[in-house]
């Protein structure tokens, strides 16, 4: 990982995990409780609205129902009656309703003058040319609802009742209704906003702890999941699968940085010895002057060969230390063909260990994508490790298949502790650390499958030795020749 002001510094964290604090949060759960509370505060203002709408529809329904009933028992009671006023009490409250007949023509109307306002419309009623209609009107200064309707030979009926009492339940219900309304949305505001906190809580946490790993550059922090309900499984919602998301980002992240540290540690541990040999040699070199011919010559060799030792040792840890860097174009690579070449290889490389090749039909002349030089080096330090725990004039056995390579020796094997760890890094069993080498050949080895989507694994043979298991993964329409 960089230093602070590099491309991976804390700055970049900050800018990929963190922001200003709380700003954000603050929107958002601000945001998310004003939508809550606009969509409860407008159920609610609806709701209400539609209950006004109905009430006072429905106390002036019961008016108009009043005044129908009051017009046809005048019919019935006044068959006989000429035009004129028949009841005029509906002043007041307990009254009945008032009520007077209206002829068509105004030359026919009586003496006295009409307790209800009489209108053209009226005179168009009693002609029969206009619906029976309700009008709104005033009766010693009380509001009133009046009724006329077509009474017959050419005259009119015209009924009213003081409405006030209905007015006043309407109003009365309106304001109960604002109250009721009001105090639902601040209701929905409190709860908006509640249930915007409880919502954004895990994202909360998420962001304190993104803001925790972008000041720490710590990644062993994680965000507590909600745990199973009391009855019930545990939570499955998408603000639970984005934490664990994240924990599962910070667990690879951790185990990069705690691989990278590994690695670091064990690199150093391992260059120490060859430095510090290097060291003493070039030190006794500088004094050659001194030195018999013999021991000179002794001494150059030592350093030729510890400066060969410390450079692949360098060459593995910049192999190893590539997990995440581009792939070149892969190739058609025929894995039987550059296995031969591998093994003819190792033959002059190791001449007192035996290597006997076996490529079955399957396997001949399948190409399959890859990297030629990284499977080439896969297979090396297979071969390498197989022959360097061989007995002198061991054997080697090499089988190509279509989908798997298998690589065994006839020597001591993979002692069952050993077994768990025989691909780490810098790992060494106790029993061959006298022998040349890093421990990283084994590691390189599985690094390189992996980035072939192949799997390799050892185990213990049957009949003694160790077995290295190489499986491809089928690749469809794959050419033969």
């Amino acid at each position: 990982m960089s230093g602070p002001e590099g491309p991976r510094g804390g700055a970049s964290w900050r800018a990929l995990l963190g922001r200003p604090r709380d700003r954000a949060p603050r929107r958002l759960r601000t945001r998310l409780a004003l939508a809550a509370s606009a969509a409860v505060a407008l159920v609610v203002v609806g709701v209400c609205t539609a209950a006004f709408l109905v009430l006072r529809f429905k106390l002036h329904q019961q008016l108009d129902q009043s005044l129908a009933q009051s017009a046809n028992l005048v019919s019935r009671q006044e068959q006989a009656s000429g035009p004129g006023v028949v009841r005029a009490e509906c002043r007041y409250l307990g009254a009945p309703a008032c009520a007077q007949i209206v002829p068509r023509d105004p030359a026919d109307d009586p003496a006295e003058p009409y307790a209800l306002p009489v209108s053209d419309g009226t005179r168009e009623v009693a002609a029969g040319r206009r619906e029976p209609s309700y009008r709104a009107i005033t009766v010693a200064g009380h509001p009133a609802r009046m009724l006329t309707i077509s009474y017959g030979d050419d005259r009119a009926v015209q009924v009213a009742l003081r409405s006030d009492v209905a007015d006043r339940g309407v109003r009365q219900a309106a304001w109960l209704l604002v109250a009721v309304g009001a105090a639902g949305v601040l209701a929905a505001g409190g709860l908006g906003y509640g249930v915007a906190r409880t919502g954004l809580a895990p994202v909360t946490r998420l962001t304190a702890t993104a803001e925790r790993v972008a000041a720490t550059r710590d990644p062993r922090h994680r965000i507590t999941l909600p745990g199973p309900a009391p009855r019930g499984p545990a939570r499955d919602d998408e603000i639970t699968r984005l934490a664990g998301t994240f924990n599962t980002m910070l667990e690879e992240l951790d185990r990069s940085v705690t691989a990278q540290r590994r690695l670091i540690a064990d690199a150093s541990h391992e260059l120490r010895t060859p430095l510090t040999a290097l060291r003493t040699n070039a030190e006794l070199l500088a004094l050659a002057d001194r030195l018999p011919v013999d021991r000179r010559e002794r001494a150059a060799g030592a350093l030729v060969r510890q400066l060969t030792d410390v450079t692949n040792l360098v060459n593995d840890l910049i192999e190893l230390a590539r997990d995440e860097e581009p792939r070149p174009l892969l190739e058609q690579v025929d894995l039987a063909g550059l296995t031969r070449h591998a093994v003819d290889t190792a033959r002059e490389r190791w001449p007192r260990v035996s290597f006997e090749l076996r490529t079955t039909d399957r396997a001949t002349g399948v190409l399959r994508p890859g990297i030629p030089s990284r499977l080439a080096r896969l297979l090396t330090n297979l071969l390498d490790n197989a022959a360097k725990f061989s007995p002198p004039d061991g054997e080697v056995e090499v089988v190509v298949d279509d989908r798997e390579l298998t690589v065994r020796d006839h020597g001591p094997g993979i002692a069952p502790g050993d077994l768990p760890h025989i691909f780490d890094r810098f790992y060494r069993a106790p029993s061959v650390r006298s022998l040349p080498g890093s421990g990283l050949g084994l590691a390189m080895a599985r690094q390189i499958a992996r980035t072939h989507g192949a799997t390799l694994t050892a185990e213990q043979a049957s009949g003694g030795g160790a077995l290295f298991r190489l499986q491809f993964g089928p690749w469809p329409g794959a050419p033969r020749a």
